[in-house]
């Protein structure tokens, strides 16, 4: 599927503490933690717990997350399929689309029990 300028501004537009909730229930459903979903996170943006939480509470948009988001240099080893977008073919003009995408990449591979060490990729 390709993704359409309408479609990066929708996701943009959405609220970060919205969404958590569910990414949160997701992952305790499949008998991980709170604490793992925001390690993931973590190594995704930056964002230490207080950062996160304080991120929550003022109920930024996507948009503003992941402006103040430090991406992690080995988010180019996301790969893969999310809700029908392969996340490699994500055009440059989409960025941020394709990093909420990722961060959900991330956290399905939690949800699915893949291997913390794994999740947070690193250079061979």
């Amino acid at each position: 599927m390709k993704v359409t300028t309408e479609k990066n501004e929708q996701v943009a537009k959405m609220v970060f503490a919205s969404i958590y909730p569910h990414y949160l229930n997701r992952i305790e459903k499949n008998g991980r933690t709170k604490e793992e979903l925001d390690q993931v996170i973590e190594w995704f943006t930056g964002f230490d717990q207080d950062t996160l939480q304080s991120l929550i509470d003022e109920k930024v948009t996507f948009r503003t997350f992941f402006q103040k988001a430090k991406i992690h240099p080995n988010e180019h080893m996301i790969k893969g399929v999310v809700c029908g977008y392969r996340i490699e073919d994500i055009e440059e003009e989409f960025e941020l689309y394709k990093q909420c995408r990722q961060m959900e990449k991330l956290i399905d591979e939690l949800a699915k029990g893949r291997k913390m060490e794994k999740i947070l990729r690193k250079e061979k």
